[in-house]
């Protein structure tokens, strides 16, 4: 089956090393893996390839960097530039992640009538008004009903999000029929690619990957390392606009933190080795429709073995959580006292961070791989062994 897997959001290089990029390129991974031909159609591209992704058929549509309500709508056009280029190409499916102002997927499936899933990752109306800037409010609004209105199934990452779809498209004349095609698949990690290694035995090393932005708590965690009662080393994998400040912060308190910078989605097994200890200090963001991410680094250090520190926000206890048993530690947002206490005793247990260890790997196998991931959204799809049902 012939598939166009569509990115319209000019905020993610689908070859970069955020998230968002490592998200696209494991999808498309596993629809290659179950047989299956995969185009990719994007704004950006980015430069970290990898090895297995480089023969992948790509098509760019670049919008400059202008002003906001210029870059809207090159948005708008480009997402219809690349609606037009997919319709020429054919497919069997379309797949997009939900970006602002795209109608691609829409446009698509009504000249061709050809099925869609529509991803949505985030409440991205709601983060740009908030975080950026917002120009068209009402053809953002406009774009997102349309798009989960064509889509034959939307697959949201978290409850939040699925909620927050259905809360904009409630006065739509089928709302009833598009909410009961609204679902909740949260995000899955590459259990091949990472695989548990052996921890530093001269040391207990306490391992962040992420980009370095204040809603990922860095601040908290290196406050945390500074009120340390036991020994442990802290390793910080990634970039972003907050390394300085956080370096600056370290050398103040004067704790001894391993910058790695930003890494390649392929070398992060590379940089976690030797790691005993994975780490999510999410701060407090006023609520749980603040929370609604389903966040990778939590399953990446499952997937490593490694015992999880995490706070209780959101998303992640379900993450953790198995029936009546919870793989890892839940600690209160922005508490760095709490943090460090829940550190401490880990670094002082190693045999607790061994079990933990293990039950988590155990954990990321049976219900969190990529692979699960991708089976359970084609078949929300209606796509079944070698095409569309």
């Amino acid at each position: 089956m012939r598939i166009a897997y569509i990115c319209c959001d000019p905020g993610i290089p689908v070859f970069g090393t955020k998230g968002a990029s490592v998200h696209i390129q494991e999808v498309v991974r596993e629809l290659r893996a179950a047989g299956h031909e995969v185009v990719l159609y994007a704004l950006r591209s980015g430069e970290h390839v990898p090895a297995d992704l480089a023969d992948l058929e790509l098509h760019l549509e670049a919008v400059a960097d202008v002003a906001p309500a210029e870059r809207e709508q090159a948005q708008v056009h480009a997402a219809e530039r690349i609606a037009s280029r997919v319709i020429a190409d054919g497919a069997d499916l379309v797949y997009e992640r939900y970006s602002l102002f795209s109608t691609a997927l829409a446009d698509i499936t009504a000249a061709t009538e050809v099925p869609g899933v529509l991803e949505v990752n985030a409440p991205l109306i709601d983060e740009q008004r908030r975080h950026r800037s917002l120009v068209d409010a009402s053809g953002a609004e406009q774009a997102l009903r349309r798009q989960v209105g064509a889509a034959q199934v939307t697959v949201c990452v978290s409850d939040p999000v699925a909620d927050w779809v259905r809360r904009r498209t409630a006065d739509m004349p089928d709302a009833e029929a598009v909410a009961a095609r609204v679902h909740t698949v949260p995000n899955g990690v590459s259990v091949r690619r990472i695989q548990p290694q052996p921890a530093d035995p001269e040391r207990v090393v306490v391992t962040f990957v992420g980009t370095l932005k204040p809603w990922h708590g860095v601040a908290d965690l290196i406050t945390a390392a500074a009120l340390a009662r036991q020994q442990w080393s802290l390793r910080i994998i990634g970039d972003g606009p907050e390394m300085e400040t956080l370096r600056a912060q370290a050398e103040r308190l004067g704790v001894e933190a391993d910058f790695r910078g930003a890494v390649a989605p392929e070398e992060i097994p590379t940089h976690m080795a030797g790691s005993a200890i994975g780490v999510a200090p999410y701060p407090d963001l006023g609520g749980l429709e603040q929370q609604y991410f389903s966040p990778m680094k939590v399953l990446e250090y499952l997937a490593a073995g490694l015992a999880v520190v995490a706070s209780d926000v959101g998303q992640i206890p379900q993450l953790l959580e198995e029936g009546s048993q919870r793989h890892g530690v839940l600690v209160a947002p922005s508490d760095p006292t709490a943090l460090a206490a829940a550190l401490d005793d880990l670094a002082a247990s190693p045999q607790r961070r061994a079990r933990m260890g293990r039950d988590g790997r155990l954990l990321a196998e049976e219900r969190h791989s990529w692979n699960r991931v991708v089976t359970r959204i084609l078949g929300l799809a209606g796509v079944a062994e070698g095409g569309v049902r």
